[in-house]
């Protein structure tokens, strides 16, 4: 057998394993699934938390912080997307306050070209990294993406550093998506603006840590 035709065969097994990866459902990047009732609650105290962003600061008192972990976001995505009814806010700001600080929902926003159908998401910290999961259509085929990396904020604007990319169980080089990913994020720097109330965004012991402005 030629060498040639040795190298075929092996590119083509290569080729087929990468699409197998490429389309097989990784593990999921969150928490067990919460009950419809701990969707509600935990929707309810992530609106709370927000909330305490919108309180005046008195005289010489620190900026506020809140803490959200995975639980609360997840489920202030659900009431966003209107999965489960969104937290009522006593202040009136309704479900608009659940949609707005949900920067970690970065990922959906950063597939390329055009804006592509997410049928279902999920967010997770870990450490100091957000790891978010979507799934998504490539050329007609169901196909869930995960990214993590460091998120932050520069000049009222959310940040997104990845460290980790993934289409189904397949690992693609950070350095190949980056430029197509930062691009991908100036074209929507709008949508990236933090909330008026919110000076500061990060990751931090695996939970998500807002700072008033």
């Amino acid at each position: 057998m030629k060498i040639d035709r040795i190298i075929s065969i092996v590119t083509l097994v290569a080729a087929l394993g990468a699409l197998f990866l490429a389309l097989r459902r990784p593990a999921p990047v969150a928490p067990v699934a919460q009950a419809p009732a701990q969707v509600e609650q935990n929707a309810q105290a992530f609106q709370s938390k927000i909330e305490q962003l919108e309180q005046p600061k008195s005289a010489g008192a620190a900026p506020a912080e809140v803490r959200l972990n995975a639980d609360e976001v997840n489920a202030a995505i659900a009431a966003a997307s209107g999965a489960v009814a969104p937290a009522t806010s006593s202040a009136g700001s309704g479900s608009a306050g659940a949609q707005d600080p949900v920067i970690p929902g970065l990922p959906a926003d950063l597939a390329a070209g055009g804006q592509p159908t997410v049928k279902d998401y999920q967010v997770n910290f870990e450490g100091d990294e957000v790891k978010g999961q979507f799934l998504t259509q490539v050329a007609g085929k169901d196909v869930w993406v995960t990214l993590k990396g460091h998120l932050g904020s520069k000049d009222g604007y959310a940040t997104f550093d990845p460290t980790e990319f993934k289409v189904g169980d397949l690992n693609v080089p950070v350095s190949l998506v980056n430029d197509a990913l930062q691009k991908r994020l100036m074209e929507q720097r709008d949508r990236l603006k933090l909330p008026d109330n919110v000076g500061g965004i990060k990751v931090e012991n695996g939970e998500v840590v807002l700072t008033q402005r």
